[in-house]
């Protein structure tokens, strides 16, 4: 009876392990690995790392802040991503930096509703957000075709600039260094509150802090080729979209994004950065 015993116990165990061997696993029911009912955890926010081949628009950008921040003039930064005039962008849309060919292919993000970043001239709210461009392989040029940009409003910007004026009094604390790693524009020493002049007439095309490292500043275009940029404000007087002339005070003098009250200058002609004193008039 021991031994009838002994293997009606074994009998029991081997079954209660086939039970627990067979019994099922719920799967996930799609791709992302969610139950019935359950919420999807939301996406990852798109990084944008320099030298990645894309920059993700975010809130404060103009497209001429994007190029100057990837050295790029900003005719082909919008080539590249097919944005014609007045420039409208979107909060979280995925631009490229490179060429299609330097890049790996994946699909643009169409951008949502309500999230349009700062726009060239003006602040303007889009009814829609435009078409999704399609896959970075396409190039620009073979997209649908759109209606023929229109022209920038205000006055017409000259094709070469015939008056520079320093755009502060003050010792040159830096001058340019074409080798040197980062910025490389001049540093102007001064005081705080001491006003800042535009170099040249043209227009306001970027005033805000949301670029690393230059505090507040002032962009401002002079023609199809050349940019000037004023960096470390205490105030900026200007507002995009503006049209100032040469000698014009457009900030005050500050330490924002320094350790001492100083003013930031440079110019770039397509995008790269240049010798200002090759255009600033001697002494």
């Amino acid at each position: 009876m021991f031994k009838c015993a002994r293997l009606l116990g074994v009998a029991l165990m081997v079954a209660l392990f086939t039970a627990c061997g067979t019994r099922p696993i719920n799967a996930p029911v799609d791709s992302r690995g969610t139950e019935p009912g359950e919420q999807p955890a939301p996406p990852a926010k798109p990084v944008a790392t320099q030298g990645s081949g894309y920059y993700v628009v975010r809130r404060g950008d103009t497209l001429y802040s994007i190029a100057w921040q990837q050295g790029l003039n900003v005719r082909q930064l919008a080539d590249m991503n097919a944005i014609h005039l007045p420039y409208t962008i979107y909060i979280g849309q995925r631009l490229r930096t490179k060429p299609t060919g330097n890049i790996p292919s994946a699909p643009l993000p169409a951008p949502r509703p309500g999230t349009t970043a700062r726009v060239q001239p003006r602040v303007m709210a889009a009814p829609r957000p435009p078409p999704e461009p399609g896959p970075l392989t396409t190039p620009a040029r073979t997209l649908a075709p759109v209606p023929e940009p229109v022209a920038e409003s205000g006055p017409a910007l000259p094709a070469t600039v015939t008056r520079w004026v320093w755009p502060a009094k003050g010792p040159l604390l830096r001058g340019y260094a074409p080798d040197a790693t980062g910025k490389k524009g001049i540093d102007i020493g001064g005081s705080t509150g001491q006003p800042i002049l535009s170099a040249a007439a043209g227009k306001v095309v970027y005033s805000g802090s949301g670029l690393v490292g230059y505090g507040r500043l002032i962009i401002i275009k002079h023609n199809d080729s050349l940019l000037s940029a004023y960096g470390h404000n205490s105030e900026l007087l200007v507002t995009e979209g503006e049209y100032v002339r040469a000698g014009q005070v457009i900030a005050k003098m500050g330490s924002s994004g320094t350790s001492s009250a100083r003013l930031y200058f440079e110019i770039r002609a397509d995008g790269k950065p240049v010798n200002p004193l090759r255009y600033l008039p001697r002494g």
